[in-house]
Parts: C-alpha cells; sequence; structure tokens
C-alpha cells in the first residue's frame, strides 16, 4: 500500500507516441494501479518525449529536483522508463533520491543495485565481444570503416551519458538555493516578503529545507542570504 508522497514521470521515444498518448495512457494506468489505496499525495507528473539512451533529459531533471526539495519519491511505471544504464541508476541511490518503478515495486536499493551491477557487466561483455570479433574480422584482412568508433562512443557516454542529471540531484547547498530562487521570486512578486510569511508559504507547498525539515525564519534568512 503506497504512503507518502510521489512524483511521477512517464516517458515515451517519439513524437507521434508522445502526441498520440500512446504508451502513457498505460503508464499512467500503471501509476494509478500502484497508488490505488493507501494515505499518498502525487505532488506533480512529468511527461518527457525523449529516447532512453540518453539520461540527461530535462525533464527527468525537472523530476529529480522537484524530489530533492520536496522529499517526494519519483515513482515511473517501469524501471527503464527511467534509464538502462547502470551507472545512472547507481548515481541515484548514492544522491540519495529514492524512487519506485510499478513493474517492481518491491525491490529495494539492493535489488535495484544488483540488477545495475549485471547490466553493466551484460553491456561491458558484449563490448569485449565487439572489439574482439572487429580485431578478428581485421586480422582476416576485412577492411573496416571504424573499428574504434563503438568504443570511442562507449568512452563519451561514460564520461558524459548521465552526468547532467545526476549532478543535479548531487547538488551543493547553493545550488539547491539557485532551483529555489524561482519560487521565492514568485512568492515576492506575490507581495509575500517577510520572513515568516515566506517560510509558511515553503511549508504549505510542501517543499522542505536542505536537511528535510520545516522552514523557520532562520532557515528562510539563510536561504535569502545565499541568494543575495
Amino acid at each position: 500500500m503506497a504512503t507518502g508522497k510521489f512524483v511521477s514521470y512517464l516517458r515515451v521515444s517519439t513524437d507521434r507516441q508522445g502526441k498520440s498518448g500512446h504508451g502513457l495512457e498505460a503508464q499512467r494506468m500503471a501509476v494509478a494501479d500502484h497508488l490505488n489505496g493507501g494515505d499518498w499525495e502525487l505532488l506533480d507528473e512529468f511527461v518527457e518525449v525523449e529516447s532512453g539512451k540518453r539520461d540527461d533529459r530535462p525533464k527527468l531533471i525537472e523530476a529529480l529536483q522537484q524530489c530533492v526539495l520536496t522529499g517526494a519519491t519519483l515513482l515511473v511505471a517501469k524501471l527503464d522508463r527511467l534509464s538502462r544504464d547502470a551507472h545512472f541508476l547507481l548515481g541515484l541511490q548514492k544522491a540519495g533520491v529514492p524512487f519506485v518503478a510499478c513493474d517492481m515495486p518491491d525491490a529495494n536499493s539492493m535489488t535495484v543495485g544488483l540488477l545495475a551491477v549485471v547490466a553493466q557487466a551484460e553491456r561491458e561483455a558484449i563490448s569485449k565481444r565487439t572489439t574482439e570479433a572487429l580485431a578478428a574480422a581485421k586480422a582476416r584482412g576485412v577492411k573496416l570503416g571504424n573499428p574504434n568508433g563503438a568504443a570511442a562512443l562507449q568512452r563519451h557516454i561514460k564520461a558524459h551519458g548521465n552526468g547532467a542529471a545526476v549532478a543535479a540531484v548531487r547538488a551543493n547547498a547553493q545550488d539547491r538555493a539557485e532551483r529555489m530562487r524561482p519560487t521565492i521570486e514568485g512568492l515576492k512578486a506575490e507581495g509575500v516578503t517577510s520572513l515568516r510569511h515566506i517560510a509558511a508559504a515553503l511549508n504549505e507547498r510542501g517543499i522542505l529545507t536542505p536537511r528535510n525539515g520545516s522552514w523557520h525564519p532562520a532557515t528562510v534568512r539563510t536561504l535569502l542570504q545565499r541568494l543575495s
């Protein structure tokens, strides 16, 4: 039975799927089925049209930032909607971002970690077999267009593939403050300017302090000092 705060992330790979809703409704239904019953709150839903091969996805980063700010759990219909990359999944665990996949509701951090390691090992094994096959073909005199292309691509993905998303959730206190700047500026534009009133507004929106607590005038003062 689901309890607590959640942010859902839905993803399809093509514009056609995104515009037609094909695939999205099935994911949305899986999320609804998972949340059926219990004491839960779905804070927001983020929808992305992007390949699963990319982990630096704008909507995914927004969803992760929302989880960091509110202490919510990221909820996805299937684990592969989040990522197929082992480094990325392990990076989320190290960054302390909780997530639940509806197709693996009972999986804990150890289970997901093991799956990630197995996936990474298989990927490396495939890479090794590919390299050996290319070397054997070259030895037989087969002309290869770019035998190092696959290895170069893998090095690039390893270096840059999920850097943006993982960096976003590993942000330091100053980065977290900057992520809250739009919220603070919005409150000030509405006439909410005192430390006490800003603290009350942040608490009403479910936004947590960096230590996952409630806002008080003193913590708001610290935040504003970082933004000044």
